[in-house]
């Protein structure tokens, strides 16, 4: 995590998200600008957390990991998103992992400040109430995702939510193999079905399969078979 000190450039994204009605005066001065770089570990399961982020900029997954070190993949998120309001509403420690996809940029304040001057403060806790309420409603889609689409349109739905930033620039072309099991259970399949489709992408054009990675050749095929019903 790299703090950017440049206070010119927090209130452009501030304004160009419509948010900064949501703070008052006295918290403006508390808010940085941060950067991630892609594949970095933005909050860690079980952790304490310390801040509230707003993401502005780039693309970043949630994921949990069991005691046997088993992932599954939850969630991709783009702007604007908040990161860490469960943990902030509830007090508890990091639900899930979130790293970035791609390069990331956010808005962070402490969760001490925002106890201090924003407990009250209508326009966030509206905001808030926005954001949660989103996240369950996307959470119903991908469950009608895994339950009302066949497997090829869940796995066009994934391949396009990892590779592809909130600009659909690419930033990982490729996955490896080894997380296939993953990907089987996040949306529900056998992992010897997931192959079998796979084997059928490759056939089409859509995905190369070689040295333990899947390169995806073909985006606007698997958009097409997707059917614009993308993991969130």
């Amino acid at each position: 995590m790299n703090e950017i000190k440049d206070p010119g450039r927090l209130m452009e994204y501030l304004q160009t998200y419509g948010i900064e009605a949501i703070f008052n005066e006295d918290i403006i001065p508390f808010l940085s600008l941060y950067s991630f770089e892609q594949g970095e570990l933005i909050f860690s399961q079980g952790e304490a957390t310390q801040y509230l982020f707003v993401l502005v900029k780039g693309k970043v997954k949630i994921f949990t990991t069991s005691e046997e070190g088993k992932t599954l993949i939850l969630s991709f998120k783009t702007p604007l998103e908040v990161i860490g309001d469960i943990e902030y509403v509830r007090g508890i420690d990091t639900i899930n992992t979130v790293e970035a996809v791609s390069p990331v940029l956010m808005i962070g304040v402490r969760q001490s400040v925002i106890r201090k001057y924003l407990k009250d403060h209508s326009p966030f806790l509206q905001f808030l109430l926005e954001i949660i309420t989103k996240k369950f409603y996307v959470k119903s889609n991908s469950m009608r995702l895994n339950l009302m689409y066949p497997v090829e349109a869940r796995l066009a739905s994934y391949l396009v939510s990892i590779a592809y930033d909130e600009n659909e620039l690419l930033v990982n072309g490729q996955l490896s193999t080894s997380h296939l099991p993953d990907i089987a259970n996040l949306i529900g399949t056998s992992y010897r079905h997931l192959n079998r489709v796979i084997q059928q992408f490759c056939e089409q054009g859509l995905v190369e399969r070689s040295k333990g990675t899947i390169l995806i050749k073909n985006l606007q095929g698997l958009k097409h078979l997707a059917n614009d019903n993308l993991y969130e």
